[in-house]
């Protein structure tokens, strides 16, 4: 017994008080935001419009377990909207994804300039990242950007970064399985053309997989070239490389990336966007399937807290 305990219970004892150690609080839950295509492609499955009736779609998120969520803002006006439903549910938005145009000279400025309106706005909201894809060429097309499109569009990446990060913060670069074609030649010089300083990386796992022709080899490479900079993960889950319909094990060993995470000492902000395609099992509702992936999340990286 040490000093400080013989004189409690010395005291305790002489008062007549039993003496009843402190409850140990428990800890708080691993902090887990939800991606707004999630819920876009649950819903759509279910014939509900997302976004069509707002206090709706948060009493969602939160009855499948999420206090976080990562909304995907089209406009200003669009932050405005949803920010009294935010309020009003009490969910955390630490981050946003937006659209960009960055390999068009003549539409680079505008498209900067609507990125900053929305992030100042957001920022209130207590966004702090801002995750963004820079357009393909069109939507489902499977045309390349030129060189000289891309030197373009990462020196507008690289200004982005840079004006958010003087407004306080951080802008991630994301991808889809476009940007991995031809040797992944668009995602790398997005790497390698911007500063690290004003552009970190939002990792998605599986659009890497996809797009590397279903490959982990080619994941884990990126990782190692570049976790320094990932301060975000999408996390999404596919059996036989189609996405499943609860996040858990499947073709991507979530695992083995967490724990060289770990090992680097890095713990990137968790965004579940496991979401439905064509052939993807349908056996629960939104909210379950969310709950139940939200559970093995937690699970898979517990030591993130």
């Amino acid at each position: 017994m040490n000093r400080r305990n013989f004189l409690q219970t010395t005291t305790t004892t002489a008062l007549g008080i039993a003496v009843v150690p402190a409850l140990a609080s428990s800890p708080a839950p691993l902090r887990v935001a939800c991606q707004q295509y999630t819920w876009f492609t649950f819903f759509k499955r279910e014939g509900i419009q997302w976004g069509a009736d707002m206090p709706a779609c948060l009493q969602a998120v939160k009855k499948a377990g999420f206090d976080g969520f990562e909304p995907i803002y089209e406009s200003p006006q669009q932050v405005q909207q949803w920010q009294p439903h935010l309020q009003q549910h009490q969910v955390w938005t630490s981050s946003m994804y937006v659209n960009s145009l960055l390999h068009q000279a003549e539409k680079i400025a505008d498209s900067i300039q609507e990125v900053l309106e929305i992030a100042r706005l957001a920022y209130g909201q207590g966004v702090r990242m801002v995750v963004t894809n820079p357009s393909p060429i069109s939507w489902g097309s499977k045309e390349n950007k030129t060189d000289a499109q891309l030197i373009l569009q990462a020196r507008a990446l690289n200004e982005l970064g840079q004006k958010l990060r003087q407004m306080g913060m951080t802008l991630a670069y994301h991808n889809h399985d476009a940007e991995m074609r031809q040797s992944a030649r668009e995602f790398h010089h997005m790497m390698q053309g911007t500063d690290p300083a004003n552009v970190k990386l939002c990792l998605d796992a599986h659009w890497i997989y996809r797009g590397a022709g279903n490959s982990q080899v080619a994941l884990f490479d990126i990782l190692k070239m570049y976790a320094q900079r990932i301060v975000e993960l999408h996390l999404r889950q596919s059996q036989a490389g189609v996405w499943s319909e609860v996040w858990g094990e499947g073709d991507l060993d979530y695992p083995r990336l967490a724990d060289e995470l770990l090992k680097r000492k890095l713990k990137p902000q968790l965004v579940l966007e496991q979401a439905v395609e064509e052939g993807t099992p349908h056996t629960l509702d939104a909210i379950a399937a969310q709950r139940k992936s939200l559970e093995h999340v937690r699970a898979v990286f517990a030591n993130f807290g």
